[in-house]
């Protein structure tokens, strides 16, 4: 039976652990399993060993620094590479997993009737940065021994970065409201701001709209909540208005025909409301018109506004009714300024008599001034 001195010789003979084997988790138990190393040591053994690291580098112990870089690139891969390949398993199982999941959620949103386009891109939306979250975790989870205090940094993180984008969250919160609300949908032509276009995309922060330019207008979904919005294709009717206006000698009753006259056949119109001409006001030049037109698809209003824009003034042209815009006449009394000039007639230039000045009144004025003053 061994002594006590003999084990304290083996012991004093046995080479002290390395922070290396420490950092990586190298040591190994009774049973032949490798040991959890502690995570509050893990951050102060790689300090240790970069400081180690630098100390050899300074003094120039090349064989030392090499030695000691070797046996953690060592360590690394034996203790790392085994953990590495481990989550790469899980994030490919875990992928397989939220792609068919993915698929069978956007199968049900298609089919829903009660879901639209925007909301069902929202949805969506909502699904991979959840999913993204939830895979992350477990596959860092397979790397280190514990994510606890990742999450709750993350989370620390998370409500400093919520009040420093308190504008993205409100914009957020209005994407969620124009879902529920559904104000506008994908496809919708609608005014806001002075603006028309067409919804195009509906996401989380703005909304974006392809005006008749062929422009693509962002717009915070703040906005299009708290501004006054014109939806033109809500409804399965919409009525369109021509505005033109006549002469006062002119019969309303005849310009009606001739108009109407030329909405007659188009088989855009809406079977339930037949076209109209009404006379709305009597203008200080004209008589002004409406030609009222409803439309069974409401996606066509801009064209058909243009087409018949131009389609009244040739009818009403062809049919002679005077069309009137405003005039405006300008009288002048004098144009002393100008007397004399070679381009006035020959009424407005100053001539004298005899070639001598001309005859002066009580008033200083000449005679022939007064004369053309009085002309």
């Amino acid at each position: 039976m061994p002594s006590a001195a003999s084990h304290e010789t083996a012991a004093t003979a046995a080479p002290p652990q390395s922070a290396t084997e420490q950092l990586m988790g190298a040591a190994r138990d009774t049973t032949g399993q490798q040991a959890t190393p502690p995570d509050s040591s893990t951050i102060q053994l790689l300090s240790a060993e970069v400081s180690e690291a630098t100390r050899l580098l300074m003094r120039g112990e090349w064989d030392l620094l090499w030695q000691r870089v070797y046996a953690l690139t060592i360590d690394f891969f034996v203790g790392f590479v085994p953990r590495l390949v481990q989550a790469l398993i899980v994030l490919g199982l875990l992928y397989l997993v939220y792609r068919g999941v993915q698929i069978v959620l956007f199968r049900l949103l298609d089919r829903s009737q009660r879901v639209d386009a925007g909301l069902q891109g929202v949805l969506l939306k909502v699904y991979r940065s959840v999913a993204s979250v939830f895979i992350a975790v477990l596959v860092l989870d397979q790397i280190f021994d514990s994510v606890t205090g990742l999450v709750a940094g993350l989370s620390i993180a998370g409500i400093a970065i919520g009040f420093a984008a308190r504008d993205s969250l409100e914009n957020f919160i209005s994407g969620v409201t124009i879902m529920m609300d559904k104000p506008f949908r994908i496809g919708d032509n609608v005014e806001v701001d002075g603006q028309f276009g067409t919804v195009e995309d509906i996401t989380l922060r703005s909304t974006r709209m392809r005006t008749l330019n062929n422009e693509v207008m962002v717009m915070p979904n703040t906005q299009m909540i708290n501004q006054k919005l014109l939806n033109h294709t809500m409804k399965d009717v919409l009525r369109v208005e021509i505005f033109f206006g006549i002469a006062y000698k002119e019969r309303p009753q005849e310009a009606r025909e001739v108009v109407l006259k030329e909405a007659e056949g188009d088989d855009r119109w809406h079977p339930d409301y037949e076209p109209s001409v009404i006379v709305t006001e009597m203008g200080d030049s004209s008589v002004n018109m409406r030609l009222r037109l409803f439309l069974k698809n409401p996606k066509q209003e801009v064209p058909v506004r243009w087409e018949y824009t131009e389609k009244v003034r040739e009818a009403l042209r062809e049919a002679d009714i005077e069309i009137p815009f405003p005039h405006l006449q300008l009288f002048v009394d004098e144009t002393k300024a100008f007397e004399g000039a070679p381009w006035m007639p020959a009424s407005g230039r100053r001539t004298t008599s005899g070639g001598g000045p001309p005859k002066q009144l009580d008033d200083g004025s000449s005679a022939e001034g007064r004369q053309t003053a009085d002309d």
